[in-house]
């Protein structure tokens, strides 16, 4: 007899809009029994509010929602790749509890990840320890969504890669380190200190996004030279009104091709 597993959905639900979320995610939500959702606090609660209102709107069946307390990085721990690691490790066992406790064998639950669960995400990543540690019976499937630079690029009305180009995806704590070597468009993502002020601004242009597809969004573009101020200005402003903010750009070099 094989044995009686749980089932876990990890659906991408796009980056705010109700309108991003897939069929073959809502075919996935209409399967699920309990919806697990991670309460990130008061300062951002509106990214509960939508996951909500995704399932209000989407799901047509009963379902539980339950919500896990969220932990924040340990800024004690030396090194920004073992504060990842151990915050990473306390959302694993907060997981592992709630399976075990709230998703009854042969069940089947869903966490809905913003964005990607691909791209810059730590649910695959728990989700695999889990299965690894092997405390608990868990199949898991991935369900694709629309992420931050899809919505960027068309809300710019741009493409990421130009013909015969590449594009090259980075973190704002990478970028500090400075524009990568060959690359003539540069995706960046995760950046909380506005790496792009401290780059050599000639011939470079950004598009710049921030709350993608809410009713907040907004956009500037342009040379960075002239936009690289007002950007940092916008983006301290809007931080400072909803008390998060979500926001990605592309640098692009300027050629003569």
């Amino acid at each position: 007899m094989l044995p009686v597993m749980r089932k876990l959905f990890a659906i991408g639900i796009g980056t705010g809009n109700p309108e991003h979320v897939t069929v073959q995610a809502i075919n996935a939500l209409n399967r699920a029994d309990v919806v697990f959702l991670l309460d990130k606090g008061s300062e951002k609660a509106e990214l509960a509010r939508v996951r909500r209102e995704i399932c209000e709107r989407y799901i047509e069946r009963a379902y539980r929602v339950v919500e896990l307390k969220d932990s924040v990085r340990d800024p004690g721990v030396a090194s920004y790749e073992a504060r990842v690691e151990a915050w990473h490790e306390r959302r694993l066992l907060a997981y592992e509890e709630a399976f075990a406790t709230e998703l009854e064998e042969d069940s089947c639950g869903a966490i809905l990840v913003w964005g990607d669960p691909s791209l810059y995400d730590s649910t695959l990543r728990i989700l695999e320890g889990l299965r690894e540690r092997g405390r608990l019976s868990l199949q898991y499937e991935v369900i694709p969504g629309i992420s931050s630079p899809q919505v960027l690029a068309a809300e710019h009305k741009i493409t990421l890669n130009r013909i015969g180009g590449a594009v090259h995806l980075t973190t704002g704590r990478r970028l500090a380190e400075g524009l990568p070597a060959g690359a003539d468009d540069v995706l960046v993502m995760l950046d909380g200190e506005c790496a792009f002020t401290e780059l050599a601004a000639e011939g470079l242009d950004i598009y710049w996004g921030a709350y993608l597809g809410t009713e907040h969004q907004l956009l500037i573009s342009g040379p960075l030279a002239e936009r690289s101020s007002e950007i940092e200005r916008v983006r301290n402003a809007a931080r400072a009104e909803h008390g998060w903010i979500m926001d990605t750009y592309l640098l692009r070099k300027r050629t003569t091709r």
